[in-house]
């Protein structure tokens, strides 16, 4: 069984940039025309040239093929956010098993070194940092095609339509958890409603809930 579980905005002290040229780190925004000035780095989309003839999210690509002893010391993904959630996800199901929703790069797994970046799907996110439904992304999808594991879905419903449209042409069986009184629209999906009070990030309530076995993963 594989879980894909949202990001977070949230990152961890220390984790790295991609860099300019001459070394300057980026900052990935969604909106870099609306971002406040800065002096120490620079703003950036995933998919925006890099002065290299390619776009970043290439050069991120290139640079998780052959990381070397990884130089700008970008953090796995699943170590990249402050959340211990992602680290207990894979410890219980491993790291090949693991995947998160990035609202910059996509369905990624969890071993997938990420730069810093600062988009969200989250309306009460400040306008720069926020990503829209007409924003044009070239969103990685890691999921092995033929992958014939079933998938669980941790998120919110801001997420829900990037994870089914990437996910829509594999075959497996997509399950889906959410917490509102009217079910999401998830076509293809199976829908699981997980009763909590809890209204902001609740999934990760769900997912130490998936931890310690008080909930079990359905049927692949």
């Amino acid at each position: 069984m594989i879980v894909a579980i949202q990001c977070a905005a949230r990152k961890r002290a220390g984790a790295g940039h991609l860099r300019t040229p001459d070394g300057t780190p980026i900052l990935f925004v969604a909106k870099p025309e609306l971002a406040p000035f800065a002096r120490d780095f620079v703003y950036a989309r995933p998919d925006d040239d890099s002065a290299k003839g390619q776009p970043w999210r290439q050069v991120l690509l290139r640079y998780n093929e052959a990381p070397g002893n990884n130089p700008l010391g970008l953090f796995p993904a699943h170590e990249l956010y402050e959340k211990e959630t992602y680290r207990l996800l894979v410890d219980r199901f491993g790291i090949r098993k693991v995947f998160i929703l990035s609202a910059g790069w996509g369905l990624i797994n969890a071993s997938f070194l990420t730069p810093y970046y600062d988009i969200t799907f989250s309306a009460a996110a400040e306008h720069y940092k926020r990503r829209t439904k007409g924003d044009r992304y070239r969103d990685l999808q890691m999921i092995p095609s033929d992958s014939t594991d079933g998938i669980v879905f941790l998120g919110g419903k801001d997420y829900l339509p990037l994870f089914c449209s990437l996910t829509k042409d594999l075959r497996c069986r997509r399950t889906v958890y959410y917490n509102s009184d009217t079910p999401p629209a998830a076509p293809g999906c199976s829908l699981i409603r997980f009763n909590t009070k809890t209204r902001t990030n609740w999934h990760y309530e769900c997912a130490g809930r998936l931890l310690d076995g008080s909930i079990s993963l359905p049927a692949p």
